[in-house]
């Protein structure tokens, strides 16, 4: 053969076919119109690819849902491909992805919460109810926690939360929606300025406490990430600041933990404080960038945020920094600080694979200082009044303060300020008026979904971190559900089991399977210990992040604690 003119290529071989060209470019097609629409909504806003999750919430506000037109007209305004957007959008439980053929969904939902604090309060009546009730052309679904646990029952219409819900309530709210910008009061920008707000941030930024001092000092008070993990924050400064710059900041305000409302709080009622630690962190680690991740749950508090922090940047505050809000989805995953990190770059919210950590390589391959609200929330306060005031509060050896969520069978749910190394019981005889009325205490989560369950003859253990790992428990987030004798505790377990199913973010198998067959062999019944144990362990041993590892504590604690349950049948609310 003849391989400078091999048949095919013209001379002595045969002639090469034509092609006729595609009538169609390759691929998804473009609706003119739908590319229209998604133009006329991003109107001049970027076309950076971690404003993905952003442009995808304008079109499920204009629409009530995301059609597979929109995403093929925001793939090709975005230069990227349809499977990047499809992936993401697909991800977050906030958009209402409808495939071509398939019906769009009714133009209100309503989220009905079925965690825990929810449940026992009658959620799981409302989801049987409401349909009926409402009509078919409102739909009703299950939602996770919507941080709201010290107000239970709570539903969200379109994204604005009932409290205390009742098929009543939500008629009304149905009726005349709640306005967005009905905020909570709260202490704004120029009353903050007069009580003496952003001083420390004006000294530190006149060199009047230089960078190392500010680390002495927050270290010396023993201030700790208060989202969870509990890593002293002095530390975690020191780690970013000795990475090579430029370096990024990201704020954690996602809390997503079953039982944890204790950010919203401090957000509702004064923004600036956690406003002006986040200033100074950014100033100590001297973060270029400074991105804040609220969750999706909270449109009030993320519309304040937003109109608060114009005021920040307009007064010269945030010189050092810049400053970006960033919305979540509905994915409790990105609570996990590698998988926020993720989400803030326009991705799904999968957590990453660690070395490197989040303080090595962050947000867009930087170093990145990461921080609960609450976390921030506290500095000011320390640097003025000095590490001793922190330290000289708390109880049986621990110091400090902790700021706990309590809700469940108690007089007074709410946001509890009390001494670390408090006890259960003290928390609920001290600060919570007692148990409720015809309620006798039987058990409690002492850290959320994932912290487990103790029963009340242990409830005079000092609830601090590293005080209850013996009993594989831990305080993490300081959710505290308090439960009663009318509660089941397999059916608690199994509650928040199915939490986390529906939660796993489906990276790693031990976890996303893991939590389904937990799920499965719980509902069936009857409990099989070894089965469950050697399950649990898997799952601990080999899942990627905290999620997985955490999520066999309640069935765990309930087959340690309670043993004379296993045999009941599995009770309901």
């Amino acid at each position: 053969m003849n391989i400078h003119n091999p048949p095919g290529a013209g001379g002595n071989g045969s002639q090469p076919q034509s092609r006729r060209p595609r009538r169609t470019p390759k691929g998804r097609q473009v609706d003119p119109a739908a590319l229209a629409e998604v133009q006329a909504l991003l109107g001049d806003r970027s076309r950076r690819r971690d404003l993905l999750i952003e442009h995808l919430h304008l079109i499920q506000d204009q629409y009530g849902h995301i059609s597979a037109a929109h995403m093929a007209a925001l793939a090709s305004e975005m230069k990227l491909s349809m499977t990047e957007v499809y992936e993401v959008a697909t991800f977050y439980s906030h958009f209402d992805v409808v495939k071509e053929g398939e019906t769009p969904p009714p133009p209100l939902t309503i989220r009905v919460c079925d965690s825990l604090s929810c449940a026992m309060a009658g959620s799981e009546r409302m989801l049987t109810s409401l349909p009926k009730a409402l009509g078919p052309n409102v739909r009703v679904m299950r939602a996770p926690c919507m941080g709201a646990c010290d107000r239970a029952p709570v539903c969200a219409v379109g994204h604005m939360q009932v409290f205390k819900a009742d098929e009543s309530k939500l008629a009304k709210s149905m009726a005349v929606p709640p306005h967005p910008h009905a905020w909570t009061k709260h202490i704004d920008f120029q009353r903050y300025l007069a009580d003496g707000g952003y001083r420390v941030l004006g000294e530190a930024m006149a060199g009047k406490r230089p960078r190392d001092d500010l680390i002495k000092i927050v270290s010396d008070a023993g201030l700790r990430g208060l989202g969870g993990a509990g890593f002293p924050t002095g530390r975690k400064w020191q780690f970013v600041r000795a990475e090579k710059g430029p370096r990024m900041m990201a704020v954690n305000a996602d809390e997503g933990e079953p039982g944890t409302f204790k950010d919203r709080f401090y957000l509702e009622q004064d923004p600036h404080r956690f406003i002006e630690g986040m200033l100074i962190a950014a100033f100590v680690v001297e973060a270029v960038e400074t991105y804040i991740y609220v969750r999706d749950e909270y449109p009030e508090v993320r519309l304040m945020l937003e109109a608060e922090l114009v005021k920040v940047e307009q007064a010269g505050l945030a010189k050092h920094t810049k400053l970006h809000l960033r919305r979540g989805a509905g994915a409790y995953i990105c609570g996990e600080e590698s998988a926020m990190i993720e989400s803030i770059e326009g991705k799904r919210g999968l957590p990453r694979h660690r070395p490197p950590y989040v303080a090595q390589v962050g947000l867009f391959g930087r170093p990145t200082l990461e921080q609960n609200v609450e976390t921030l929330y506290w500095i000011r306060d320390i640097v003025e009044k000095g590490a001793e005031w922190m330290t000289s509060q708390g109880r049986r050896d621990r110091k400090g303060f902790r700021s706990f969520s309590v809700s469940g069978r108690v007089k007074k749910p709410g946001v509890v300020v009390a001494p670390a190394g408090v006890t259960a019981r003290e928390l609920v005889e001290e600060y919570c008026g007692g148990m409720a009325d015809g309620e006798t205490f039987k058990g409690y989560l002492p850290g959320g979904a994932s912290g487990g369950i103790l029963p009340a003859s242990m409830a005079d253990e000092p609830m601090d971190f590293g005080t209850l790992e013996k009993h594989g428990c831990f305080v993490g987030s300081h959710a505290v559900v308090i439960l009663s004798d009318k509660d089941d505790m397999k059916a608690v377990a199994l509650n928040l089991l199915k939490f986390f199913e529906d939660e796993s973010c489906g990276q790693c198998t031990p976890c996303r399977v893991g939590t389904e067959k937990a799920v499965k062999l719980m509902e069936a019944g009857p409990w099989d210990a070894a089965l469950l144990t050697e399950l649990s362990t898997l799952m601990r041993d080999a899942s990627i992040c905290g999620l997985g590892q955490a999520a066999p504590n309640p069935l765990l604690c309930v087959l340690k604690f309670f043993p004379d349950e296993l045999t009941k049948p599995l009770g309901r609310w």
